[in-house]
């Protein structure tokens, strides 16, 4: 299992007002830092979120809040048409070096948002992410991007097989932008001596960490084909040790009806 799956839906941002700009920046109000190899390399309350069109968000620091004494400038320069010619730094600390870990836009193009003065950082090339004291797994949260989990009395069914695995009348319906309706299921209600848990994991930024379970069918084991979060991040409390299953993979009906399985990037 990939280090996330929420990762490999790379959104496009969907309010009007937003989609007709490709790249706009937004303050961003809370402190945050980036620590590699256990030293704090940005630490900033004047943060910028760059938003651009079809790429998850990222955090533009001050340079001025950047300790920039831990980076060696290197000759890695890429272009982009949205913003311009970027030059890389590596991060070396303690030993460490992260290649080319940081960059900045010195003189972006002029239909670019004000970016000169600040530098960014892959993501995955630094070890800790912080939101004020909150650690931030995966990616910057979107503004733009709800997890909405609502209480449902709808009858849901799943069948794997032609195997009925659940059957609810009490479903927690979880509705995030961009991607289908997930439908979070009691342990009860879920056949669970069909469940195998994995050692599978994954990361999302709106939820928390999620267990992944396999299904042991007639024909052989279907492998992570459901999950759940043990302990969802506070703001998602709605979804703890609740289960749910790919509807791209498996039979579901709700209040009868068979369900088209939707497209997404784990049909």
């Amino acid at each position: 299992m990939s280090e996330t799956l929420e990762n490999k839906h790379m959104r496009e941002i969907d309010r009007p007002d937003v989609a007709a700009s490709l790249v706009r920046i937004e303050p961003w109000p809370r402190r945050v830092r980036a620590v590699f190899a256990s030293e704090v390399v940005a630490d900033s309350d004047g943060v910028l979120l760059l938003l651009e069109q079809g790429h998850l968000p990222v955090y533009y620091f001050p340079s001025e809040d950047v300790r920039m004494d831990l980076m060696t400038p290197t000759a890695t320069t890429t272009t982009c048409p949205r913003k311009g010619d970027a030059s890389y730094w590596t991060i070396q600390v303690a030993g460490r070096a992260a290649e080319d870990a940081a960059w900045a836009y010195q003189e972006p193009i002029e239909d670019c948002p004000d970016i000169k003065g600040y530098v960014a950082f892959y993501w995955n090339k630094i070890d800790r992410w912080y939101e004020e004291d909150d650690e931030v797994f995966v990616h910057p949260r979107d503004p733009y991007h709800r997890v909405d989990v609502l209480h449902a009395s709808r009858h849901v069914r799943i069948e794997i097989e032609s195997q009925i695995v659940v059957e609810t009348s009490r479903p927690r319906l979880l509705f995030e932008t961009g991607l289908p309706i997930r439908y979070y299921i009691p342990p009860l209600d879920v056949r669970m001596d069909l469940l195998q848990a994995t050692e599978a994991s994954s990361r999302c930024p709106y939820k928390g960490i999620a267990s992944y379970w396999s299904v042991v069918t007639a024909k052989g084991v279907r492998t992570d084909l459901a999950w759940s979060y043990p302990a969802p991040i506070p703001e998602c409390p709605k979804i703890e040790n609740l289960i749910c299953f790919f509807n791209e993979k498996v039979d579901l009906f709700v209040d009868g009806e068979l369900q088209e399985r939707p497209t997404s990037p784990w049909s």
